[in-house]
């Protein structure tokens, strides 16, 4: 209503831009409402001035406007996209703006600089009053929401590890390490929202960066130490030796009361380490396979002590809003590079961009040729519906909600049109009328369940024929505009159902053949490796995988235990690319021939049918350890051995105990 009482009362034509503005930026948190409304002003003048800039020129030549306005449509979806961040709203915003002023427009095109000027005003008002009401009059901070999911999170993840290092398998298991994987991405979205936030005691975002870090590693720790104890008992029939269960209870009994005391729960933390490290083998150039596990197991599972204990402290660090660092420990955490590693699926961007792409070059084709001359609303709906809802695998499903809405805002106004706003006088009578539609929609905005329905319906009764500045009963330009929006929509699902069918299984696959080829390209890459990137990139796949596999009514329990093992096998083999650089050439020939067989086995496999690694690979792998096994430093027979059990047991995880082989 503010919005709405601004706009009327400096005269913009077009009240309603401010009106739906103000809903489409709300957002129960201040700073999420702020970042929205930044991303949409940016968005909207490059829509506006894209708009501007071709009409003049092309518009007696609509064949070029068309193709000019799909082009520019395909380019926006394609770069939101690829970002996959709240920001990707500006790209998405810039695309359909230049609908939304173009199509209107071309009947008129000495207005589009107007047209252009004034929707960047009125848009301007609806982010303005939003963010007034929401910072100042109703504030709700992004830190608090912030600092109460992250304490859920660390809750989730040490139930998660607390149950994946049992002796004996829990179940559910695999339920909680999918909500840990979403639960990192919740975070990296939040985060995105933070420096806007108009709380003076937000956390500093480096933080939640850091945290973001290491709770990504808990998912690859957590599992390899379930795996090498799974193993453990395979070769000792069942039985886990009595000091190994009791550091597993003591480990177990501390995941689940950690406390909140920083230096108890420090100390606590360390003194497990000490046992594990007490209790792991020395790398002796003998060493047999019941050693070489036994010294993973306790290597893995002393950092991942380490790696709950720093996020307990780096949730302290959120939480006193201090810039000076709580613990030493935390200030190297804080160092560096904290942007986080998104998957980049080019291909579905691009299937994306060439859908909005073509259904705008076959709407405008089908408008020009009927010659209907609202047909360039229906143009301008399905170019929007399909840039809004182009990152989804199944869009058809999202507009057939946006038909429902539709139907239902079609009689509405309706009803308001012709019997309650002519027997109205003013604004305050407007706002009291509309009061009751809108607080009940706001409300449903916010729930996941009912925000497909509920925008539709507001994007219904904030038209032009119900919120102007004088009451306006045309009934039949009324008649003729709803037309255009179900046909729009329904145009929409259409091309929908025609350019992205089988969207989902598609995704999975490129998603699953995405790993691999980072797999190949990394085992033979020269450089230092970027372990870090690739647990937050693979830990973001299995995020997006979870809602895809539900979505197909796959079993996606072996799918996602793969990825999991392809995340494990991507941090060994950075260990071993580490470890290479630093060795001699001749000395880290044997890891080069491992990486290089590695890689040859990601690069052969088939989504459709994965092949198990060669038995020639195994050999190779144990003809490393031998070698590493043979050097001169602890140091580095410690670090190799680990590196290669890991990429041992997540290749060959049925395969044959290691033997060392006859010189």
């Amino acid at each position: 209503m503010l919005a709405l009482f601004v706009a009327l009362s400096i005269g913009l034509e077009r009240p309603y831009w401010a009106f739906l503005t103000s809903y489409i930026v709300a957002q129960p948190m201040a700073g999420a409402v702020v970042s929205k409304g930044l991303f949409r002003v940016i968005g909207t003048m490059a829509g506006g001035a894209f708009a501007v800039a071709i009409v003049p020129p092309l518009v007696n030549a609509p064949e070029l406007l068309s193709l000019a306005m799909a082009s520019w449509l395909a380019l926006c979806v394609f770069v939101s996209l690829l970002d996959r961040t709240p920001r990707a709203y500006m790209f998405v915003l810039a695309g359909y703006t230049a609908c939304l002023i173009v199509f209107p427009s071309v009947d008129a095109p000495d207005t589009i600089f107007t047209v252009a000027s004034l929707r960047v005003q009125e848009i301007m008002i609806g982010i303005a009053s939003a963010s007034l009401v929401h910072s100042v009059i109703f504030p709700g901070s992004v830190s608090n929401v912030l600092l109460a999911r992250v304490k859920a999170m660390l809750a989730d993840a040490e139930r998660w590890s607390h149950d994946a290092i049992a002796i004996h398998p829990v179940e559910g298991l695999e339920d909680e390490r999918r909500r840990l994987a979403q639960d990192i991405s919740e975070l990296h979205q939040l985060s995105i929202h933070l420096p806007f936030d108009t709380s003076r005691l937000a956390p500093r975002v480096r933080t939640v960066r850091a945290l973001q870090d290491e709770l990504a590693q808990l998912l690859p720790l957590g599992a390899a130490v379930e795996d090498r104890l799974a193993a453990l008992k395979s070769a000792s029939g069942g039985v886990v030796p009595p000091e190994t269960q009791a550091l597993i209870a003591d480990v177990r009994d501390w995941l689940a009361a950690p406390g909140e005391d920083r230096p108890e729960r420090s100390a606590a933390a360390q003194a497990l380490i000490d046992r594990c490290a007490a209790m792991e083998p020395a790398a002796r150039r003998d060493m047999d396979w019941g050693e070489m596990m036994r010294m993973s197991l306790f290597a893995r599972l002393a950092t991942l002590i380490a790696a709950h204990r720093d996020c307990r402290d780096l949730y302290e660090q959120m939480a006193v809003h201090s810039r000076e660092p709580v613990t030493p420990r935390v200030a190297e955490l804080l160092e560096g590079r904290r942007s986080r590693e998104l998957h980049r699926d080019v291909a579905g961007a691009a299937r994306g961009a060439f859908g909005a792409f073509v259904t705008i070059i076959t709407g405008c084709a089908l408008w020009i040729g009927s010659g209907w001359t609202d047909g360039s609303t229906a143009v301008m709906l399905a170019g929007v519906f399909l840039a809004l809802f182009a990152g989804s695998d199944n869009p058809a499903a999202p507009i057939k909600g946006f038909m429902m809405g539709t139907l239902i805002a079609s009689a509405l106004a309706a009803v308001y049109g012709y019997a309650i706003l002519p027997r109205l006088d003013g604004f305050p009578m407007l706002a009291a009328a509309f009061a009751p539609m809108l607080l009940a929609l706001g409300a449903m905005l916010a729930s996941p369940r009912f925000s497909g329905i509920a925008l539709p319906v507001l994007l219904g009764l904030g038209s032009p024929a119900l919120i102007a500045d004088r009451y306006v009963g045309e009934f039949a330009a009324f008649l003729n505009g709803t037309i255009a929006q179900l046909v729009g929509v329904w145009f929409a699902i259409i091309m929908a159902g025609l350019l992205q069918s089988a969207g989902v299984e598609n995704a999975i696959r490129r998603t699953i053949r995405a790993t691999w080829t980072d797999l190949a390209t990394r085992s033979t890459m020269m450089t230092t490796p970027d372990v870090r990137g690739w647990v937050n990139r693979m830990l973001d796949r299995i995020a997006l995988l979870a809602p895809r596999l539900a979505t197909a009514r796959r079993d996606g329990g072996d799918l996602l235990f793969h990825a999991l093992r392809d995340l494990r096998t991507g941090v060994a083999i950075g260990e071993l690319r580490q470890l290479r650089l630093t060795l001699p050439a001749q000395e880290g020939q044997p890891l080069a021939e491992v990486l290089s067989g590695v890689a040859r086995h990601y690069r052969g496999l088939d989504p459709d049918a994965p092949q198990p690694a060669e038995p020639a690979l195994l050999t190779g792998i144990d003809h490393a350890v031998d070698a590493l096994s043979d050097n001169e430093s602890a140091a580095v027979r410690r670090q190799g051995v680990l590196a290669l059990v890991s990429l041992r047991r997540n290749l060959f995880p049925e395969g044959p105990p290691y033997r060392r082989m006859a010189a």
